[in-house]
């Protein structure tokens, strides 16, 4: 009797283990899936070395134009007319940083085109991404001696709200020169929603 039972429970605990083997959980949510317009922005605390200035803007412009190659999204200028935003901060072993760095603003965006045509100015001052502290206006450039990470950050967000990076990242992705070369980080971006459109595509067939 006691041996019945013991193969009972054991039977039991196989099942339920294939159940859960068989029920795959989707990586990205179907808001991103869905996803057709996407805004690359640079993280507003991200500093840069005194000696790569401009490290930040080529680590955004490299995600679009990986953004563009891949063709799935299209590029967007404000984070309420986004369907996600991208932010990416370029790693630095640490020392002397420049925050808010005069290289890292842009006049136009680019947009699929002969060439990487740029089109589509942006002027004045662009709306913040997060909420800022009360009484902290202070959004000029200024020197500090950040100790920071050397592995390049890649994070998807949600847009069309009006602070979006004060959420937590949908999906994120950080490694060494992640976002230079290849672009590892998009091209890991790619796979992700690949696998979760996969599993979408499953669920909808037992359906």
């Amino acid at each position: 009797m006691w041996r019945k039972a013991m193969v009972c429970v054991v039977l039991v605990s196989f099942s339920i283990l294939a159940g859960a083997k068989d029920k795959k959980k989707q990586p990205l949510p179907n808001s991103v899936l869905n996803a057709q317009t996407v805004l690359v922005v640079i993280y507003p605390d991200a500093g840069e070395p005194l000696t790569d200035l401009g490290s930040n803007k080529t680590a955004r412009d490299n995600v679009e134009r990986a953004l563009m190659k891949w063709g799935r999204f299209r590029l967007a200028m404000e984070p309420q007319t986004a369907d996600l935003v991208v932010a990416v901060r370029k790693g630095h072993a640490g020392g002397p940083t420049i925050v808010n760095s005069p290289t890292d603003e842009r006049p136009v965006i680019l947009q699929p085109g002969a060439g990487d045509t740029r089109v589509g100015g942006q002027r004045g001052q662009p709306p913040d991404l997060n909420n800022p502290f009360p009484g902290d206006m202070n959004r000029g450039p200024r020197v500090t001696n950040e100790i920071g990470s050397s592995d390049d950050e890649f994070g998807v967000y949600m847009g069309g709200v009006e602070y979006p990076l004060d959420g937590a990242p949908i999906w994120r992705y950080t490694g060494r020169n992640a976002l230079g070369g290849q672009v590892p980080a998009v091209e890991q971006f790619h796979k992700a929603i690949e696998e979760s459109e996969k599993v979408r595509q499953e669920r909808e067939k037992k359906k």
